[in-house]
């Protein structure tokens, strides 16, 4: 597996440099294009999920500080191998398939092909439920106020198929989309906010915290291929992400220059998670416990996220299978995806099912859409000099779509 995900990134790497160098200034417009701050709230709401909640304190900084159990980590800080796991290169992917498939999709539409679209529908529904899984899994470390703070009881189960249900429901009209990725983009600031206020830590020490950051910049290029298995398991996480989150978003890119989309998603998003993870990291060092209402409101955050991830993925293979609430009526859509779902979430929980499995198969997808570009679009592909030309630059569009 480790040789497969290393050739698989050297690929998307290739292919982000090919773009970008072939349709430098190339103007990328989607579907229903909206401005630039609501792109980049819809695009970090959806492109990550609770594990950025969840995570770093209850697992991840922990870790990479034990470099005698894992000497890998010995080169850098914890704070620099955390924003390293999350931020800045590794949306190079999501620059990639929103590309595609906002430009160059529409020329091929090998995600048309019949058994292309099952595989692609197939890896959007695992990783939404892997998605629930995580959430489940971490609950019980935050719901400390529920149960004894690491078992997973009945009521966290009745939480999760609640949150499932309720994205099943926000995702009949994509009018919820802007209204959850900027509400929830406007709780996780405020959540940052609370936690560096309680944490007493100051401008300076916030600052001085930051600064661990560099770690990660000083060893960029050792984040390119996987350190430790746990760093290649987030990876693959990525990859498994990576299609359909491009799938959902370009449809969304405003008018930018195919370099501005780089820039965007490589800096805009590696703010707020820089931010975010500093005053976790501040927390962390020194042994600041979390109160009750700070717990709270991390599930709150981490119970909005979640809802955006599934709202945003259900809409996207509901609409590519033609599943959709014209077809089936609205009870029976949201009923059957949130059944679907959580069972599928209770399957990732259980390890019957892996996330590896799922970005194994990107891969192989990647590999087989440039071989079939290569052997029969080739000459399509190269002559584009432009975005479809059905895609017009009009913000309003977004009103009229449900």
């Amino acid at each position: 597996m480790t040789v497969l995900i290393s050739a698989g990134i050297l690929l998307a790497f290739a292919l982000v440099a090919f773009c970008v160098i072939k349709w430098w200034n190339l103007e990328v417009v989607g579907v229903t294009p909206v401005p630039l701050f609501t792109f980049i709230a819809i695009l970090f709401t959806s492109g990550l999920d609770v594990g950025l909640i969840m995570f770093p304190l209850a697992w991840d900084f922990p870790l990479y500080a034990d470099t005698a159990a894992e000497p890998a980590y010995g080169f850098t800080n914890p704070l620099a191998l955390e924003f390293g796991f999350w931020g800045f290169l590794i949306w190079g992917f999501y620059f990639l398939t929103t590309f595609y498939f906002c430009v160059i999709e529409p020329r091929v539409k090998f995600f048309e092909i019949p058994l292309v679209k099952w595989i692609n529908n197939i890896v959007i529904i695992g990783t939404c439920a892997f998605t629930g899984a995580l959430f489940l899994i971490y609950l019980p470390y935050y719901a400390t106020f529920v149960g004894d703070g690491e078992t997973v009881i009945p009521a966290f189960y009745a939480v999760t198929f609640l949150v499932i249900l309720f994205a099943a429901f926000s995702s009949t009209d994509i009018k919820y989309v802007r209204i959850l990725s900027v509400g929830s983009t406007a709780l996780f600031a405020a959540l940052i906010l609370g936690m560096w206020a309680y944490s007493g830590m100051g401008l300076g020490a916030f600052f001085d915290t930051a600064g661990n950051i560099g770690g990660y910049f000083a060893n960029i290029h050792k984040f390119v291929l996987p350190l430790t298995d746990y760093h290649e398991f987030y990876l693959f996480w990525w990859f498994a992400w990576s299609i359909m989150i491009g799938q959902f978003t370009s449809r969304f890119v405003g008018g930018l220059k195919t370099w501005q989309v780089l820039a965007a998603l490589l800096i805009f998003p590696s703010i707020p998670l820089g931010v975010w993870f500093s005053v976790l990291y501040f927390y962390h060092l020194n042994g600041i416990e979390t109160t009750l209402f700070i717990n709270i409101s991390m599930v709150v955050v981490g119970i909005i996220f979640v809802i955006n991830s599934f709202d945003s993925l259900i809409r996207l293979y509901t609409d590519n299978l033609n599943l959709t609430t014209k077809r089936l009526g609205k009870v029976p859509y949201v009923l059957g995806n949130a059944v679907v779902l959580f069972a599928l979430t209770v399957a990732f929980k259980s390890q019957w099912l892996q996330i590896q499995w799922i970005g194994a198969v990107v891969i192989g997808l990647y590999v087989a859409c440039l071989a079939y570009i290569a052997l029969v679009k080739r000459s399509e592909v190269l002559a584009i000099k432009a975005s479809p030309a059905e895609n017009e630059l009009d913000f309003h569009k977004i009103e009229n779509v449900h």
